[in-house]
């Protein structure tokens, strides 16, 4: 019995080498596209995860961020209680749907494109096979965040809109894409574009770089090969941190531009929407309201995010 779960445990950690490091023989096409969509299917499922986890949490932001409310932790859990008293328990999952539209092709299609980059810039650099070094790791996250926040992002500003209106505005996500299309007219769909890559070119950067780093140097220091579940979970903690500090100026300013049309707020350029949330709130307090439930929040999503996509890998490659 001893040999049998020893031998059962080599056979999982060669199957986790197979996914998560060697590249994709090009002899091999039907294996390539094996692994595609083993990536896809693996990031829709780690990112629905994610977001379901957080939901209420994000939604509480999100009304923070587009608002000119003071943030306060008590603040914060006040609009969670009366949101739940006024509108009941389900209600803080609202938008959610829309949510997991758009965060089921974002995170399939961020995932599949990192694990494509990697492959691309590892044949490019000549690390076939071996960790990429930092900075080709760095521009592989920040390439597959851009692709996937270039595909989805109509469903982003969606979901935002979702999230600070009642209900009796936006029925559902098909009603919000027709209102914005006959009264905004269709280009409002892309409003807020250009901070939001500005801003996912460092969080996903520096999301992946974090997590793939502190994977090599786990491996380097422990010699085991593959992290325990808890131990992903921490190093996409640290992941999430990271990446979101960095960019969320730009997720503020990005929600108040995705939101202008229905909080009285004036659609404005990227440069005049900082200006004036500067000059009505401050630097700090304008510009990172929100960022200590960011730091509840994301290192949690991210984390899971991770740990989901990699396990997911590592389940799907030993099935085959």
């Amino acid at each position: 019995m001893g040999n049998g779960v020893k031998e059962g445990s080599v056979h999982l950690r060669e199957d986790a080498e197979a996914v998560l490091s060697s590249p994709v023989s090009s002899k091999e096409p039907q294996r390539d596209h094996r692994q595609v969509l083993s990536s896809l299917l693996s990031g829709a499922l780690a990112g629905a995860l994610a977001k379901t986890a957080v939901a209420p949490l994000d939604r509480t932001k999100i009304i923070f961020q587009v608002s000119s409310k003071r943030f306060s932790a008590k603040e914060a859990f006040r609009v969670l209680y009366y949101t739940y008293l006024n509108e009941g328990f389900l209600s803080l999952w609202r938008g959610n749907s829309a949510t997991m539209v758009r965060v089921v092709p974002y995170a399939a299609i961020q995932f599949s494109a990192h694990e494509e980059y990697k492959r691309i810039l590892g044949r490019y650099y000549g690390f076939r096979g071996e960790a990429l070094p930092p900075w080709p790791r760095l521009l592989a996250g920040a390439l597959a965040g851009t692709t996937a926040a270039s595909l989805t992002y109509p469903l982003d500003l969606v979901r935002a809109r979702m999230a600070v209106t009642p209900k009796e505005m936006y029925s559902n996500i098909f009603h919000v894409f027709i209102r914005i299309s006959r009264e905004e007219g269709l280009k409002t769909l892309y409003h807020g574009f250009t901070p939001t890559v500005l801003g996912v070119i460092p969080y996903a950067g520096l999301s992946f770089f974090t997590y793939e780093t502190l994977k090599s140097l786990h491996r380097e220091y422990s010699g085991r090969w593959q992290p325990y579940p808890f131990e992903r979970m921490i190093f996409g903690a640290c992941a999430g941190l990271i990446g979101q500090s960095a960019s969320y100026p730009l997720d503020v300013v990005r929600r108040r531009m995705q939101t202008a049309g229905v909080t009285g707020h004036p659609r404005a350029s990227i440069a005049c929407t900082l200006r004036t949330i500067v000059r009505e709130e401050g630097a700090v307090r304008g510009l990172y309201k929100g960022l200590s439930m960011n730091w509840l929040k994301g290192p949690i999503a991210v984390g899971i995010s991770f740990t989901t996509f990699d396990l997911m890998q590592i389940l799907l490659r030993h099935l085959q």
